[in-house]
């Protein structure tokens, strides 16, 4: 259920999800803070034997959506923590007015966890507002939805051909050409960029692509190159 992927960090893999029509798998990443405390990224579907596991790591103290697109779950992680508070990129509180909301994501961690994850907020995309963040136990740098890598059968059809134009899936994780095309001010991004380049980040995770566990910030530059002018 859940996968150590280094120290102090899992990863869990849950349901596929229909999204405008697209199956998308589903990805939640559990960070052991210095405090003993779960910082719990993108929570997916919560079974028993999930909730088993989770509970045997330590207490959730932090829900985090990351982007306004992976909320989904948010409600039932609340319910099965009710004292744990839920953290949201930027204006993602009305989708779940009723939620124990914490503090809004922004370009610097919470004091809570600012001595184990460093953040930055990638703005200006009219799809989404993502926040990245940096796990610097692992040297691990996470990506919700701006890097994706599908293999080339996991969509069927005409999805399938959908995904093949918009680089879904690519030899390599790379950012959809929607995504890139959805960047109102590419130099807002740029910048956002350039602090996540200068994190020392080894490995890399993302939502819907395979783990990266070397070279990292080689990985992130080459999925980024059509923003930095490579």
């Amino acid at each position: 259920m859940l996968q150590l992927f280094a120290e102090e960090i899992w990863t869990a893999d849950g349901p596929t999800v229909s999204v405008a029509g697209f199956p998308f798998p589903t990805r939640m990443i559990v960070i052991r803070l210095s405090d003993g405390g779960l910082f719990i990224w993108s929570p997916i579907a919560l079974s028993g034997g999930l909730r088993s596991a989770v509970d045997q790591l330590g207490p959730v103290r932090h829900i985090v959506a990351p982007n306004h697109l992976h909320h989904l779950f948010l409600e039932d992680w609340h319910r099965a923590y009710p004292e744990a508070e839920i953290h949201g990129a930027p204006n993602l509180r009305p989708k779940h007015p009723d939620l124990k909301w914490g503090s809004d994501l922004g370009d610097t961690p919470a004091p809570e966890w600012a001595n184990d994850i460093d953040q930055v907020v990638v703005r200006g995309n009219r799809i989404t507002t993502e926040v990245v963040f940096f796990h610097r136990r692992s040297r691990t740098v996470i990506f919700t939805d701006l890097i994706q890598q599908f293999e080339p059968g996991w969509f069927k059809g005409w999805r399938g051909l959908v995904a093949r134009l918009d680089k879904m899936t690519a030899p390599r994780p790379t950012v959809p050409a929607k995504y890139r095309m959805a960047f109102r001010d590419r130099s807002i991004a740029r910048s956002a960029l350039q602090q996540i380049m200068a994190w020392p980040g080894e490995a890399v995770l993302a939502a819907h692509a395979p783990p990266v566990r070397h070279g990292g910030r080689e990985a992130i530059a080459h999925a980024f190159e059509w923003l930095l002018g490579r």
